[in-house]
């Protein structure tokens, strides 16, 4: 009987299990889903071994892409970055091909980030993060992949996803409205943008979910599946953007924000530059994280079945992005000029 044509298929944890023991050489492991989301997500471990492998939806990521994920990976592994890196396999290959019911699709196995998720942490912890980050981005804004990766730009995280969600506004006029006339107004700021900003390949999601601290206080950075070039200063908003949510839901005070800030600031300017102008412009670029994040889950309401997707959830996202828009200026710590270094 011929195969009737399929969308997003999940494959079987027994069978991936002994696919993944066959090319890895791996033995008395269990397999389990983890997450059915941007990507399939599965966790392979037996009593003294723990992975993580990653099989890609072609609808989000195609093999180019994929292949430029782990090429980047595998440089700042090498290069001494603290990161989950992918693993070959026992002919060195790096990518697992499946024949799905939707056709081709691609899985990699990665190295398991030790520890766990902290997202209230301690000013060592914050420290750590801004030290590791500076590390990582003096590595991606000196190399050129070999593979293609997205470019995040004004078209890319602005413009293309107001045209994408679009018709998901029917019904919202005045939400969709206060977008687009705050989007003129960002583009604008982008257009005034120092053009010593730093440029590279930014992970673009440097929220604590995807960073793992050990016991020792050890970070390992995860999760680059939206890796793309753009500017450095994207990075730093996203790590910024978890403080405003936490200030946001009243888990932290105002100051507390703007102090948690200051040392990761602090410990990034150790390592690398940043710029005064880069920290002002954050309250700009987080409004085109939120508005590529939003315009991404509509685009994959199918695959990714968001069942939380709807009219309040578009309303109560517009109303965020408000509020970050009002509040991001005056939660930032101000910097002297002396502090930055040149």
């Amino acid at each position: 009987m011929e195969i009737f044509p399929t969308q997003y298929s999940t494959l079987s944890s027994k069978a991936l299990n002994i696919k993944l023991q066959e090319s890895y050489g791996l033995s008395h492991t269990t397999c389990r889903l983890l997450i059915r989301n941007v990507s399939d997500t599965y966790i392979i471990e037996n009593a003294a071994e723990k992975y993580i492998f990653k099989i890609y939806r072609d609808a989000h990521r195609k093999l180019e892409e994929i292949k430029g994920e782990v090429e980047l990976l595998t440089i700042l592994f090498q290069r001494g970055a603290r990161v989950s890196r992918p693993i070959s396999d026992k002919s060195g290959e790096m990518l697992q091909v499946f024949n799905a019911a939707e056709g081709t699709r691609y899985g990699v196995l990665f190295a398991w980030a030790q520890g766990n998720v902290v997202y209230t942490m301690n000013d060592r912890q914050i420290e750590t993060v801004g030290r590791e980050m500076a590390v990582i981005h003096n590595i991606t804004s000196a190399i050129e992949l070999s593979y293609h990766r997205h470019t995040y730009s004004i078209e890319t995280v602005i413009v293309n996803p107001l045209k994408i969600l679009e018709p998901a506004f029917a019904g919202l006029e005045d939400d969709h409205a206060y977008l687009k006339q705050t989007a003129a107004e960002v583009m604008e700021r982008y257009n005034q943008f120092d053009e010593g900003f730093s440029y590279g390949y930014c992970h673009f999601d440097f929220l604590p979910k995807n960073f793992h601290f050990d016991d020792a206080g050890d970070i390992t950075f995860f999760d680059f599946d939206f890796v793309g070039k753009g500017l450095m200063a994207y990075d730093v908003t996203s790590f910024f953007i978890h403080y405003f949510l936490e200030f946001t839901y009243g888990k932290i005070t105002e100051q507390e924000a703007r102090d948690a800030f200051r040392t990761f600031v602090n410990s990034y300017r150790k390592v690398r530059p940043l710029s005064n102008e880069e920290i002002a412009a954050i309250p700009y670029l987080g409004f085109g994280f939120w508005v590529f994040y939003f315009g991404f889950q509509y685009e994959n309401f199918d695959d990714w079945s968001n069942l939380f997707w709807g009219p309040k959830f578009m309303k109560d996202r517009v109303a965020l992005i408000k509020k970050w828009m009002d509040t991001a200026h005056s939660l930032l710590p101000k910097f002297d000029i002396d502090a930055e270094i040149k």
